[in-house]
C-alpha cells in the first residue's frame, strides 16, 4: 500500500510500505478515508523537526483523520466504551496515553509521560491507506458528519481544550491571535462559552473575512497595530482573555500587551524556532496568568455533538481537497499560503 513519508525537510515521498498486521486484542484495522494538514505537520515538513523533536529517519506524517473500520481484534471497545465493529465510520484520536502514569491518573492524558502520538517522530501517522490503532482511539461518526468534517473533530478538540483552559465566562472579552483553522475554531468555541466581544488578528485577509463571518471583530496586522486597536476599542482596559493561536512569534508579546490587569493568556501556537520571547515587566505588573495548551483531553464526544447540532461549523474551513498521492503539492501550497488556503484535506 502507499504511504506519504517525510524523508527530510520539505522532502515528502510516496512510498510503498508493508500492510499492517492483523489487529490484536483491543485493536482495530482501519482504512483511512480522509486526513487533514495541520500547522504542526507543516512545522515538521518545513524544518524536519517540531520543537525539540527531530525526524532522523523516514516517517509517515499526519494526525487528523477519519476512517472506516475493516477488522477488529478481541475486546475492541471504542472511545465511548462500546463495541467497535467492522464497517463503522470513525474519527480517530491520534493520542494514545498509557493510562497508568501520574498524569494519566490525575486526569491529564494529554500530558501522559509515555504518550504515543500519530505522526510525531518516531510514531508513524495517518497519511497512508490502512493502519492499526487502539480501538479506544476510535469515536463513531453519526451519518450527519461526513468524513472530511470528521477529520476536523481533532482540531475542534484542541479549540475546546484551549477554551476550557482559558476559563472563558459569559460576558468576557477575548482576543484570538491567528485566524488559521485552530483560531477560527477557537473563535466559535469562545462565542459558545459566552464571550461577547472577540477580536481576531491575522495577516491574511481571506482568513479574516471568514472570521468576521463567524462573528469576530477582525484586525489585519498589516494595516493596523493590533495592540493599539484592541486597547482603543476597550477604552484602554484590554481584554479578559487572550488566546495566541499563531506561530508564537511577536504574537506572544502582543498577547501580553493587550490583556487586561489580572487577565489571562493561553498559548496554543508552536514557535518554529522553539523559543518564546516576551517582556517580563508588563506580564508581572498585570499579574497575568499564562497557560500553555497541549492538545486536548477527551473532547471528541463534545466536538461531535457540537458539529452534529450545528453549533460549530467545521465545513466552512475546508478550502482545498487533494488525493493522497498529491500530498506533496498540498504541503507546498499550504506552506506558501497560496490560493487563499484555509484547510486542506487529503482524500485517501
Amino acid at each position: 500500500m502507499i504511504a506519504i513519508r517525510l524523508h527530510g525537510a520539505r522532502d515528502l515521498r510516496i512510498d510503498d510500505v508493508a500492510e499492517p498486521p492483523e489487529p490484536g486484542r483491543g485493536e482495530a484495522l482501519i482504512r483511512v478515508t480522509a486526513a487533514g494538514i495541520c500547522g504542526s505537520d507543516l512545522h515538521t515538513y518545513q524544518d524536519g523537526r517540531i520543537g525539540d523533536t527531530a525526524v532522523t529517519h523516514p516517517i509517515v506524517l499526519g494526525h487528523e483523520f477519519a476512517a472506516e473500520v475493516l477488522r477488529v481484534g478481541p475486546k475492541a471497545m471504542d472511545g465511548t466504551g462500546s463495541a467497535l465493529s467492522p464497517g463503522m465510520r470513525v474519527a480517530v484520536d491520534p493520542a494514545q496515553a498509557c493510562g497508568w502514569c501520574e498524569q494519566c491518573e490525575r486526569g491529564n492524558p494529554n500530558l501522559c509521560l509515555h504518550l504515543e502520538f500519530c505522526g510525531l517522530f518516531p510514531h508513524d501517522g495517518c497519511y497512508r491507506e490502512r493502519m492499526n490503532v487502539t480501538a479506544h482511539q476510535c469515536f463513531p461518526l453519526p451519518d450527519s458528519i461526513d468524513n472530511a468534517s470528521g477529520v476536523l473533530l481533532e482540531p475542534l478538540g484542541v479549540a475546546l481544550h484551549a477554551t476550557d483552559l482559558s476559563h472563558v465566562q459569559s460576558g468576557d472579552s477575548v482576543a484570538i491571535l491567528g485566524a488559521g483553522p485552530i483560531g477560527l475554531l477557537i473563535l466559535q468555541t469562545v462565542l459558545l462559552s459566552g464571550a461577547v466581544q472577540v477580536f481576531v488578528t491575522d495577516r491574511l485577509q481571506w482568513r479574516l473575512d471568514l472570521a468576521e463571518r463567524l462573528g469576530g471583530s477582525i484586525i489585519n496586522c498589516t494595516d493596523a497595530d493590533p495592540v493599539a486597536t484592541v486597547m482603543e476599542a476597550t477604552n484602554g482596559r484590554g481584554v479578559d482573555v487572550v488566546i495566541e493561536a499563531a506561530w508564537a512569534d511577536e504574537t506572544v508579546q502582543q498577547a501580553v500587551d493587550m490583556a487586561r490587569y489580572g487577565g489571562s493568556v493561553t498559548l496554543v501556537g508552536i514557535p518554529a524556532d522553539d523559543r518564546l520571547v516576551m517582556s517580563h515587566s508588563p506580564a508581572r505588573r498585570k499579574g497575568l496568568t499564562v497557560r500553555f495548551c497541549r492538545r486536548m483531553k477527551h473532547t471528541y464526544p463534545r466536538a461531535s455533538q457540537l458539529v452534529k447540532a450545528g453549533r460549530v461549523d467545521v465545513r466552512c474551513l475546508i478550502s482545498h481537497r487533494f488525493p493522497l498521492s498529491e500530498a506533496a503539492e498540498a504541503f507546498q501550497l499550504n506552506s506558501a499560503y497560496g490560493d487563499r488556503i484555509v484547510k486542506a484535506i487529503l482524500n485517501c
